[in-house]
């Protein structure tokens, strides 16, 4: 019973009450007057038809699609690179950990000011070799912002990859291997054959989560730049929280937003988890 009010008060109910909102004129008014029409799709189809959130569409499916290629192709080096023990193994993994264990406030901060403009550590470093003539404004300029905070993201996501795909490699029989290697395969080929095959539930998981958390990412993008400049890195959250909550305070429209954002995410989980019940490999 605690279970089931904790998920009813704090899960269904905000829930719920999204997607209600999603159908009415809730502005700012209609926080002192209480008079919110409902208006149908009235919210979606002014939201579908604005150019930012159109914007905003490609800039997730950019910050998605970037953040989960490098993270997983990272995130499996490193993990390959670990699975051998060296002395300096268990030290050199915690280090790698580190960005996943900050809160993600602190590791945008943290890329904030090392992409400052004028103070930033890496436009010092790249005046001192002579590699720019000026200062690069990473932050303030379409072209750059959104790598600027596709890197970050990938800094933080790198270690959770690293993470599950090292506990499914280590849990490949050393056997495959060694009975691969007497047939003549060598290291690329194992790793072909023997490794990809043998994580693929693995590789399922990280990549659905993954693309879950992405898709809700908000903390890091909104300390580095807040969505600019010129709405250049604004995805379909922070997008939703502008519209609600950053000066335009068009609630029933921010809800819309949001209420899209929940429908893809689902979407890609019930898509996997049909996947995973047709996969007898994947089950097991």
């Amino acid at each position: 019973m605690p279970v089931v009010v904790f998920v009813a008060v704090f899960y269904l109910y905000p829930l719920a009450r999204n997607v209600v909102l999603s159908f009415q004129d809730y502005d700012i008014n209609s926080l002192y007057s209480g008079n919110a029409p409902f208006i149908g799709l009235g919210n979606y189809r002014r939201l579908l038809s604005t150019p930012a959130f159109a914007t905003a569409v490609v800039n997730t499916v950019v910050f998605v699609a970037g953040s989960l290629f490098f993270q997983f192709t990272i995130g499996l080096a490193l993990a390959e690179f670990f699975r051998r023990s060296f002395p300096l193994s268990p030290l050199l993994r915690s280090l790698v950990l580190i960005p996943w264990l900050l809160p993600l406030v602190v590791g945008g901060t943290l890329f904030r000011w090392l992409l400052d403009t004028s103070n930033g550590v890496v436009n010092q470093i790249l005046l001192t070799l002579h590699l720019v003539q000026d200062p690069v404004p990473w932050l303030n300029t379409p072209n750059t912002a959104m790598a600027s905070v596709l890197i970050c993201n990938i800094w933080i996501g790198v270690p959770f990859n690293m993470v599950i795909l090292h506990s499914g490699l280590l849990a490949i029989p050393t056997e495959l291997y060694e009975a691969a290697s007497l047939d003549g395969a060598r290291h690329w080929q194992q790793f072909r054959y023997v490794t990809l095959p043998q994580i693929r539930p693995v590789i399922g998981i990280v990549v659905t989560l993954g693309l879950i958390y992405t898709l809700k990412v908000f903390d890091v993008i909104w300390v580095m730049t807040k969505g600019g400049p010129a709405n250049a890195t604004h995805t379909i959250t922070t997008y939703a929280y502008q519209l609600s909550f950053g000066g335009l305070s068009e609630f029933g429209l921010g809800a819309a937003a949001g209420d899209l954002l929940i429908i893809v995410a689902a979407v890609f989980a019930l898509l996997y988890l049909r996947a995973l019940r047709a996969d007898p490999g994947a089950r097991a």
